[in-house]
């Protein structure tokens, strides 16, 4: 299969100040030359200066994008996530069912979201900033991989199958919502940067509303900076990270299956198959446990008189040796563990 892209675009914008107003209207036209689509994109960002501590500010805008993921939210692991050009008319369904019920034709397989994003700014003293955000997303149009194909689409004795059971990609639409609390501390040779993220994200395939696998619920990092010494050469850093548990497809049971070794005389009331399959629940319908990591890095320079300079960075990861799950094998049961407490140390040297 061969994939392909090309487009050409145009943005304008402009910038706009009055009394306490801070204004930024833009729009970008973009002409994907390979699907012959126009997609004009208007987008809007303001700021009002309330005071000199308090800060409001807004933006939105429609986006696109001409990629696709090739992974398939299904996999149990993803190790490498690779993108291709968006598919064509011929590689999706020709006609999405939205989650209202409502049909829509769909000319090519490009990416549409529509942002809004509301937040404020405030000052806590000369040291500490304080950010608040919240966001809606909606995705009219997205494209996967179709894990619901069933049927060689080039194949005759198939035309009259549904597309989307055909089909190497799929058509589906999306939202997207949430609140994102920044706390941000810096004072001479301190600096702590604190963030919690609560995110809820659903996808419609055109029969079913789902979670994606990096739907997570709750999300929280503190990172905090100290630098000793006279001449602030050396410097200590500590991020800790807390996120609850990612969507996944737990098993709903197991069975045998026979393999009829003896064709139609097989007697399956009194063989004994050895083959154990398993039966899949709904779709990312649990949670894996919670995830945790704490990671120390510290860093020593040693300045020459030429102004070149040596940099010592010893670091270990998961400092505490959490056991975070990577993936559980549904056959055996056995639960496969992130990497554990990892050292490392590297020397730089630069001129």
């Amino acid at each position: 299969m061969e994939n392909f892209s090309s487009g050409l675009g145009t943005y304008i914008s402009g910038k706009i100040i009055k009394n306490r107003w801070v204004i930024q209207p833009s729009f970008r036209m973009q002409y994907y030359v390979s699907y012959a689509t126009f997609s004009p994109e208007p987008r809007l960002g303001m700021k009002y200066n309330a005071n000199e501590k308090l800060r409001f500010k807004m933006s939105g805008g429609r986006f696109s994008q001409n990629f696709t993921s090739a992974s398939s939210d299904k996999d149990v692991v993803n190790l490498f996530n690779s993108l291709l050009s968006a598919p064509g008319s011929g590689d999706v369904q020709s006609v999405f069912v939205k989650e209202n019920g409502k049909e829509k034709n769909i000319k090519n397989g490009l990416q549409y979201a529509w942002h809004a994003i509301f937040g404020l700014e405030y000052d806590l003293g000369k040291h500490i900033n304080i950010n608040l955000e919240g966001y809606y997303k909606y995705f009219p149009q997205l494209s996967n991989i179709n894990s619901n194909k069933i049927y060689d689409d080039a194949a005759i004795e198939f035309a009259s199958k549904p597309d989307i059971f055909k089909k190497d990609f799929i058509i589906e639409s999306g939202k997207s919502y949430g609140v994102d609390f920044l706390m941000k501390y810096s004072k001479k040779r301190l600096f702590i940067w604190a963030v919690y993220s609560y995110g809820k994200f659903t996808r419609w395939d055109g029969f079913q509303v789902y979670a994606p696998v990096f739907d997570r619920r709750h999300n929280i990092n503190v990172v905090t900076s100290y630098a000793f010494g006279k001449k602030k050469d050396l410097e200590l850093n500590v991020r800790w990270n807390l996120g609850s548990g990612l969507p996944y497809t737990p098993n709903a049971g197991f069975y045998q299956g026979e393999t009829f070794a003896n064709g139609v005389s097989s007697s399956y009331t009194t063989s004994n198959p050895n083959l154990v399959s398993n039966q899949l629940g709904g779709f990312n319908s649990q949670r894996l446990p919670y995830y945790h990591r704490l990671d120390i890095t510290i860093k020593k320079q040693f300045i020459f008189k030429n102004k070149t300079f040596i940099e010592v960075i010893g670091s270990v990861t998961n400092a505490y040796n959490r056991k975070n799950i990577f993936y559980v094998n549904r056959v055996t049961s056995k639960t496969i563990y992130q990497f554990p407490i990892l050292p490392s140390l590297g020397v730089s040297y630069k001129f």
